[in-house]
């Protein structure tokens, strides 16, 4: 698999090199993806512009890859124009897959995503401050 990969605080980003998402290009990016999480990356940007087509192994990638990214409170972003991949994509129902047009939107995203879930995390802890609630006399 032909690819770049730019680590950021809060994201990794690939750009894949290659024309087709097969088998041979899904194995080694399960590889490292896993790499990723261990790492601690939950939000992860793959820049698939070249990519012309993807087969069901790739499919089955994508769809794993973005479940743990879920799990993870984080989000898989895939980054193309191509309108036939794109409706390929959203053939395969992969429930919470962002596809969008840009890197830089994928970016924005991924703060958006990390506010989000700041702010979910405090409203939360909120709920937690002043313990149990109820009637004490019960």
């Amino acid at each position: 698999m032909n690819y770049t990969i730019e680590k950021n605080e809060q994201y990794a980003l690939i750009r894949l090199a290659e024309s087709q998402f097969g088998e041979e290009v899904s194995a080694t990016f399960d590889t490292l993806s896993r790499g990723l999480f261990r790492e601690g990356y939950s939000n992860i940007i793959i820049d698939v512009e070249p990519v012309q087509s993807v087969d069901q192994s790739g499919l089955t990638t994508i769809r794993k890859i973005n479940r743990q990214c879920t799990n993870e409170v984080g989000l898989l972003i895939l980054v193309t124009k191509n309108d036939d991949l794109i409706d390929v994509l959203d053939g395969a129902n992969i429930s919470d897959l962002t596809i969008l047009p840009t890197v830089e939107e994928a970016i924005d995203a991924v703060f958006m995503n990390e506010l989000e879930n700041d702010f979910r995390s405090e409203e939360d802890d909120e709920y937690d401050v002043g313990g149990s609630v109820g009637n004490a006399d019960a």
